[in-house]
């Protein structure tokens, strides 16, 4: 085998995320995309002692599993949604295999080393997965780029291609949103086409547009569209307003949200959701201004320059005020299932009832959706989130739907930790893609509490995690996989963990 080269091969194994595996010459060689069961051709670009990585070419027969046809025009060459050539059964077969699969060493290492649980295995507290609701158009929230089709070419925007840091692929009627996300996105690319708006070039750090970033609410249907951009208007000639050029004052003399371009966008919205066939209304158009150089969406300035600054959304009896830039599941009806469950198991270990009140810390709690659902059972809630907008959007929405138990503190978990007076009895935690930093983990480890719930949406840092809080006398007692994303390779897994 040598690297380069092209070959044919049959893929054996299945690993997340999203990489099918084989052995030859006795190397295990990886490819990412592949499904197991496939025939594939794929080109080695990585060759080391004992394994090898390739690139998928082409499929040449297909994986058993394989038994649909995918509907979205866009697959194959978006790198989202891989798992469309697979019946929604298949797809939630694999990923529970998938899972369970790399969670299955540390569990069942974890029985081995305690006494009383030789003979258990992760057989025993495994509950399959659960399914989402709805499996098309079920995003709530999308962030869509401005770029061109291919270097030069014209103006597109939408997502990245497959494989492709640069090229963006235009996805009005992508099927994981509805129609009316996708005439919103053919205007925005239609406005400023018209208009000659550039888009901002990453490497150049030249340019103006950089996202669109759509939220809608499942419980009301409203809108929240804000577009991202860098501040260089003056120097394409769009600093007018009211028609008179205002290119000649700097940016603290006028204020660029008032630009001609920003009006006439923000007219055209109004009026596109006002058409018979726009099933759907907006409750705010925003425009958020973004000179960073790296490639991530975020606010130096975020004016409102119609409605609100906000939509409100519904989960399990409860209404949260979701801001521009909060944290809230991308699947309203997944999202319920998730923490339907996520209820379920503490509720099934710790007595609630009233006759004790108990103190639960929400770790990394967001716009506080777990916290508040916790707090008509427990004495009292306190959440901790770094991201401050999320912060002030958990305190509305607690007094939005009249709690008065819960606090919520905005810092790192690392630090913010040890400004809490009170000791936990339990312990929930739900923290970002890459799991939980070890200092914070040894912190939270050391408050001893019985049970904790851990909620994650990364399989693998899961798994890492659970070595280090095993390691302290926590078993599993339940696990459990929910399909926030279907037709794609992701999930989140939730464990109870008790400890010994």
């Amino acid at each position: 085998m040598r690297k380069g080269e092209i070959y044919q091969a049959t893929i054996e194994n299945y690993d997340f995320p999203n990489k099918g595996s084989f052995t030859m010459d006795d190397r295990k060689v990886t490819i990412k995309g592949a499904l197991k069961g496939q025939k594939v051709e794929f080109m080695v670009t990585k060759r080391k002692s004992g394994m090898a990585e390739g690139r998928l070419l082409q499929v040449l027969e297909k994986s058993p599993m394989e038994d649909v046809t995918p509907d979205c025009p866009y697959f194959g060459m978006c790198g989202g949604c891989a798992y469309q050539t697979m019946s929604y059964e298949n797809q939630l077969k694999l990923k529970e295999e998938m899972v369970k699969k790399l969670l299955a060493p540390v569990v069942n290492s974890s029985f081995k080393e305690m006494p009383g649980y030789e003979d258990k295995t992760i057989e025993d507290v495994w509950e399959g997965i659960l399914g989402s609701p709805d499996h098309a158009r079920y995003r709530n929230k999308m962030e869509f780029t401005f770029g061109d089709e291919s270097k030069g070419g014209p103006l597109a925007l939408g997502l990245h291609k497959k494989g492709n840091f640069y090229d963006i692929l235009n996805v009005s009627g992508c099927k994981i949103i509805k129609d009316e996300w996708s005439k919103i996105l053919d205007y925005s690319l239609e406005y400023f086409k018209e208009k000659n708006v550039p888009f901002y070039h990453r490497m150049r750090h030249e340019g103006i547009l950089r996202n669109l970033v759509i939220r809608q609410s499942k419980a009301t249907g409203e809108f929240l569209i804000n577009l991202v951009a860098a501040t260089q208007w003056n120097k394409y000639g769009f600093a007018k307003i009211d028609g008179v050029d205002m290119s000649e004052l700097s940016t603290e003399n006028f204020d660029l949200a008032k630009i001609d371009v920003l009006k006439g966008y923000v007219e055209g919205l109004v009026k596109l959701a006002e058409a018979s066939d726009f099933n759907a209304t907006i409750a705010g158009i925003l425009y958020t201004e973004n000179d960073t150089l790296g490639d991530v969406v975020q606010s130096d300035r975020t004016v409102c320059l119609y409605g609100q600054d906000y939509i409100t959304e519904e989960v399990i009896g409860l209404k949260f005020k979701i801001s521009p830039f909060s944290f809230f599941q991308t699947n309203t009806k997944g999202c319920e299932v998730l923490y339907t469950k996520a209820r379920e198991y503490i509720m099934s270990m710790v007595s609630m009832d009233g006759t004790e009140k108990k103190v639960v810390f929400d770790l990394y709690s967001g716009t506080g959706t777990i916290a508040q659902m916790m707090s008509t059972v427990a004495g009292k809630v306190i959440g901790i989130e770094i991201v401050e907008e999320a912060v002030e959007a958990a305190k509305e929405n607690a007094k939005l739907n009249g709690l008065s138990n819960c606090e919520f503190i905005a810092g790192d978990v690392l630090k913010a930790i040890d400004l809490v007076e009170d000791k936990p009895d339990v312990i929930i935690l739900d923290p970002p893609r890459d799991g939980i930093n070890p200092k914070a983990l040894d912190k939270i480890l050391n408050f001893g509490v019985k049970e904790m719930v851990y909620i994650s949406c990364k399989p693998t840092s899961l798994a890492r995690d659970l070595v280090a809080i095993t390691n302290r006398g926590y078993r599993v007692v339940k696990a459990c996989v929910v399909d926030q994303f279907p037709r794609t390779t992701h999930a989140e897994t939730i464990c109870l963990l008790s400890r010994i």
